[in-house]
């Protein structure tokens, strides 16, 4: 993972809607990460001459307002832009997006190689369909190769980061919570051996995971912070390295085969450490080549997908670390891994915008490429029951991709906004995206496609 100096990084962290990262010189033409100022100096009705209608027109833009499936089917945006005031149509910027976007890559061309030997899958699925939008939840993404910071408890419970917050959002209540300030001093009040009794201060988070009741969230500087949900303060506090190049890359909280839960921590220091949750003591630590940026265990807790700083994958035994084979396709860096519960397949999500599926049973290549519109794959979740596959790029674009179909059929879920996490519910009745944008952050939702729409009034 690509190290970034983040002095000064309780600065607004909002970005311009489309400007890529410019606070992190995150390469965008300049042209598209100046329009939408653009077009709020000049007014967007008024043939440029400002005055109220501009005023009014900027406050119809920046309102905050949600928007409901019955509103979308009557027209309204997803994501509430008023596309009849502005002086583009959602159809153009779309086409403007596309060819001027720059997917960060840390192989240079990777992205174009891949375009060149790679054709997507055919578009046509609908298994997801949109339910909700609310801007009053406004992710945010303080790393931009980390998008782990959405994870969905049930189908309408939600945790996700905003600045130093973790928050929690119902879909039923529209209540917001906050969980943890990591802006504040935060220390456990339960005593486990190896645990920092004095806590940290201005924890500067890079990724998350709420699973079993569990919530880990992960520092730049190595810190783990773990909350069980239903008990009242903090369990555990750990910094699991000193190295000056410390950052917490990835959560994986999993089902041991002894029955107890584990999470597992992705450093960039080239650790691998695994920790029981009943006593929240380091169980195993396992050194790789390169820094590891996600890691993922099989539904039998036996083998251990991990990938990183490197074009190559691994497969290990999650008892000891032992590589049992490469996986060798990819082009660049890989932030993404997830298992299939058949406990069979796999897939891993590369900056090359492609994600590649496995088979335990023929690792010499993958048996489906699966290639995005924009940029890297950064996270990828499949269903619980095994049916869909989620892939996000950095943003705009979700894939669904139906499993049964062996891949090659594709729901596309197509937005404007850096993706902060997408999430499916346990039940996979639900799937959350966090967008993080200077203007139109939010949280959208989706529900299982049904036949029985009538329903929707109850939801």
């Amino acid at each position: 993972m690509t190290a970034i100096d983040y002095a000064g990084a309780d600065a607004d962290l909002g970005i311009r809607m489309m400007n890529g990262w410019d606070e992190f010189n995150y390469p965008m033409d300049e042209e598209i990460v100046n329009f939408m100022d653009y077009e709020m100096d000049r007014g967007f009705s008024d043939g440029g001459q400002g005055g109220s209608e501009s005023d009014d027109d900027y406050t119809l833009l920046t309102r905050v307002s949600d928007t409901s499936a019955a509103q979308a089917r009557r027209g309204v945006d997803i994501q509430g832009i008023p596309w009849n005031r502005l002086r583009i149509t959602r159809q153009n910027y779309r086409k403007t997006r596309l060819e001027q976007y720059k997917n960060y890559e840390n192989v240079v061309s990777s992205g174009e190689l891949v375009d060149k030997k790679c054709k997507q899958m055919e578009k046509g699925g609908n298994y997801y369909e949109f339910q909700y939008n609310t801007r009053l939840v406004k992710p945010t993404i303080l790393h931009f190769q980390l998008r782990n910071l959405v994870w969905a408890t049930s189908k309408h419970d939600v945790y996700f980061m905003t600045n130093s917050s973790v928050n929690h959002w119902s879909s039923t209540s529209r209540i917001l919570t906050e969980v943890l300030n990591f802006a504040e001093h935060v220390a456990p009040n339960e005593r486990h051996h190896g645990s920092l009794l004095e806590g940290f201060t201005r924890t500067q988070i890079s990724t998350i995971a709420v699973k079993n009741n569990l919530l880990v969230a992960g520092g730049f500087q190595g810190e783990l912070t773990c909350k069980v949900l239903d008990r009242h303060g903090v369990s555990f506090c750990t910094r699991t390295t000193l190295d000056d190049n410390a950052i917490t890359n990835a959560i994986d909280i999993y089902k041991h085969s002894s029955g107890g839960i584990h999470f597992m921590a992705s450093n960039n220091d080239c650790g691998v450490r695994d920790f029981d949750v009943e006593r929240f003591q380091l169980i195993n630590h396992f050194h790789f080549p390169w820094p590891v940026n996600h890691t993922s265990i099989s539904p039998d807790g036996k083998l251990l997908t991990v990938v990183g700083d490197h074009c190559e994958g691994l497969l290990a035994d999650s008892r000891n670390g032992k590589v049992l084979s490469s996986l060798k396709g990819h082009f660049d860096f890989s932030f993404a891994s997830a298992w299939h519960p058949d406990g069979l397949t796999f897939a891993t999500g590369n900056q090359d915008k492609t994600c590649r599926v496995w088979d335990v049973r023929n690792l010499s290549s993958s048996i489906a490429v699966l290639k995005g519109n924009l940029g890297a794959v950064r996270s990828i979740h499949y269903s619980s029951d095994g049916q869909f596959l989620t892939v996000a790029e950095p943003a705009d674009f979700v894939h669904i991709y139906n499993t049964k179909a062996d891949y090659k059929k594709r729901q596309e879920l197509d937005f404007f906004g850096e993706i902060s996490g997408v999430s499916l519910s346990p039940d996979n009745e639900s799937l959350f995206i966090g967008v993080w944008d200077r203007v139109y952050a939010s949280l959208l939702q989706f529900s299982r496609r049904r036949a029985y729409h009538y329903l929707d009034s109850y939801m």
